[in-house]
């Protein structure tokens, strides 16, 4: 598929959002979650969220995008919402990759640029949600898939010639794109090259203002800052756990029942005589004879075989039953006659002569019904268990069919019902430092979280139902469901003070670094412009780092300070100015010095210019993508997509 889009994917969802607008109907696939994408509209449809050329893309497709990439966001971030999507601008980055995908199938279309059945039909059959058992594209899950979801084949199957059709023209944008090796050589040396500044800290809280914030000054504050007090959704969870050793151990198995099992197992406990042989299949008895006259010479079996063409197969334990349904009664016969160690008489077979020598043999008294009872008597007791407890948990199941509470079957089962306190997607307490629920729990929240208030679930702890495990079950429900939303500022106005005094603090540290940063452009060195302020701030550091190291460092996913990375991005001896993670200061950064790296191979250039080309055909595609979007006739629909935004942050009006 494509890829249009870099600057959206440093945000912190972006990366998610970028997968999503590849392909709407076949991400959704891979996911699992096709539901909901119906066709196209016509260009005056109000479901229409935007037209491209003659091609449209409906309320539905951006809803998709948008609930799509939510979902990848959460994988690493529980705890992240729709609202907090639709804040930093995602459901118009959304729409913008879209209306730039479908500007290219329609440029496509009137290019004659397109997808023919069989390019389409491949792609289909790699779609892991049609395949069958044997990992290949099956008719029967391909359709059963479609009907599940109600989507025909036709919206699919244009889904993915759309984005064939802007695979086909985006190939040739980027295709054998190479970086000259003179600029090659230029960022070969800067990879080990070595920076070194100095570095101003101006931290917020010494610059925060001396006079206390009226109360309608914090509330201003909190009006315009309510995305920082959203409490995340919490909710309390009710469960109780039981084990199949909880049950009471069923009634002892009857003397007809142990002999029946004895008789069901009865080649089990029959006596037993098996050998394990290697054998050499001759064509002709004169064959099979002058192999065994070899062997009696010294020769081995193998090398015997060997000599006249053939080859001498090891094989594992036979009973005098096996070999003669394998192969012959005679073959049978002729190898329980011999002693270990020895050939056995050629004997015939369909296949030939058999030689055959007698590696080992393994025996086995008859076991008794009275040998076996004690065994057959546990066998019994823990299959007995297994169907009662099987029997137990259908039960549960009906039960909450029919309506029954939580706390009622756990009655029925004789266990206590627990009550966590009230939980975060993450696991955690709201509101209670460092703890969370029991380790065991933490599996259930990706469901609880998808829960309507008390309809009680069976499942049980870690993988499958595995009873022999002794991995206890449990059934649980969701009792209370606090939706995301800002804290009320009666509630944390103590909060809200804080966190003006934070910004507060901020700002003036910021007027604070651009004044040293003018005052140093006007001559004075960092240390003057420091004493000019006034403020007792931390001593100037000075930093240096290579590149090499740096990379590293961001590699293995280790922080690197801020201005140590900002040092990298700066000219030879000039200022700029950083902010501190959190609006906790500002940084006045100081570039000294630059002391350019060796190029020490012919093979750093080449890697060099690999890195680059690939990063200078992915902005010739991005180029063409806004080249495309800029000549086909793009018209957006503000009202729908306002609806959609409004539907997806649950702000529309009932009946909307």
């Amino acid at each position: 598929m494509l890829s249009f889009f870099r600057s959206f994917i440093k945000s912190k969802i972006g990366a998610a959002i970028a997968l999503v607008v590849l392909g709407v109907i076949a991400l959704a696939f891979a996911s699992g979650d096709i539901a909901g994408i119906q066709g196209a509209g016509s260009a005056g449809d109000a479901n229409t969220v935007a037209s491209v050329g003659d091609e449209t893309i409906d309320a539905n497709e951006l809803a998709q995008g948008a609930n799509s990439a939510l979902r990848r966001v959460q994988q690493n971030n529980p705890q992240a919402s729709m609202s907090q999507l639709l804040a930093q601008g995602g459901l118009d980055t959304i729409l913008d990759e879209l209306v730039q995908r479908t500007a290219f199938f329609a440029f496509g279309k009137e290019h004659g640029i397109v997808a023919g059945d069989r390019l389409v039909d491949s792609e289909i059959a790699q779609i892991a949600a049609f395949q069958g058992v044997d990992g290949k594209f099956d008719q029967n899950t391909f359709r059963q898939a479609l009907a599940q979801q109600g989507l025909s084949e036709k919206a699919l199957r244009e889904d993915i010639a759309q984005g064939l059709v802007g695979q086909q023209l985006a190939s040739p944008a980027q295709f054998g794109a190479k970086m000259p090796a003179y600029m090659a050589k230029r960022y070969a040396a800067m990879i080990d090259e070595t920076r070194s500044g100095s570095v101003l800290a101006l931290p917020s809280m010494l610059f925060v203002p001396e006079d206390e914030p009226d109360t309608k000054t914090l509330k201003a504050f909190y009006d315009s800052h309510t995305q920082n007090f959203i409490r995340p959704e919490r909710r309390m969870m009710r469960y109780a756990q039981f084990t199949i050793d909880s049950m009471s151990a069923p009634a002892a198995p009857t003397d007809a029942q142990i002999e029946a099992a004895y008789k069901a197992n009865a080649a089990r406990y029959a006596a037993k005589d098996d050998r394990r042989i290697t054998q050499v299949i001759a064509p002709t008895e004169d064959a099979a004879k002058a192999i065994v006259t070899a062997v009696k010479g010294g020769k081995t079996l193998e090398a015997a075989a060997t000599e006249k063409g053939l080859s001498a197969a090891k094989l594992e334990f036979f009973s005098r039953k096996d070999l003669t349904d394998q192969f012959a009664k005679p073959v049978s016969d002729a190898v329980f006659a011999a002693k270990v160690g020895e050939l056995a008489a050629p004997a015939k077979s369909a296949l030939g002569w058999h030689v055959v020598r007698v590696e080992e043999e393994s025996t086995k008294p008859a076991r008794t019904l009275a040998d076996a009872r004690d065994e057959l008597v546990t066998e019994l007791e823990a299959d007995a268990k297994r169907k009662a407890f099987a029997a137990k948990l259908e039960g549960i199941e009906d039960q909450f069919a029919d309506g029954a509470s939580l706390p009622e079957v756990a009655k029925s089962l004789g266990v206590e019902v627990e009550t966590t306190g009230p939980v975060t997607a993450d696991g955690r307490i709201y509101g209670e430092i460092d703890k969370s629920v029991d380790e065991g729990l933490q599996p259930l929240l990706a469901t609880v979280f998808k829960m309507q208030q008390e309809q009680p679930q069976l499942t049980q702890m870690g993988q499958g139902q595995n009873f022999e495990a002794n991995r206890p079950f449990v059934i649980y429900d969701v009792t209370e469901i606090t939706p995301s939303a800002p804290a009320p500022f009666d509630d944390i106005q103590d909060d809200v003070k804080s966190a003006w005094a934070l910004d507060a603090g901020s700002k003036a540290a910021k007027a604070a670094a651009l004044k040293v940063r003018k005052a140093m452009a006007g001559g004075k060195t960092m240390a003057q412009a420091m004493k000019d302020l006034g403020k007792r701030l931390p001593p100037i550091e000075e930093l240096g780092m290579s590149r090499a190291t740096l990379s590293r460092a961001l590699q293995e996913g280790r922080q690197v300070p801020p201005p140590v990375s900002l040092m990298f991005h700066m000219t030879k001896d000039s200022v700029k100015v950083q902010s501190a993670d959190g609006e906790r200061g500002w940084f006045v950064v100081q570039l000294k010095d630059i002391k350019a790296g060796k190029v020490q191979s012919d093979e750093m250039i080449a890697q060099a210019r690999q890195e680059l080309g690939a990063q200078m055909g992915n902005a010739f595609v991005t180029s063409l993508g806004h080249a495309v979007a800029g000549e086909m006739k793009v018209e957006k629909n503000a009202a729908t997509i306002k609806a959609v935004r409004e539907r997806l942050g649950g702000t529309a009006q009932p009946g909307a």
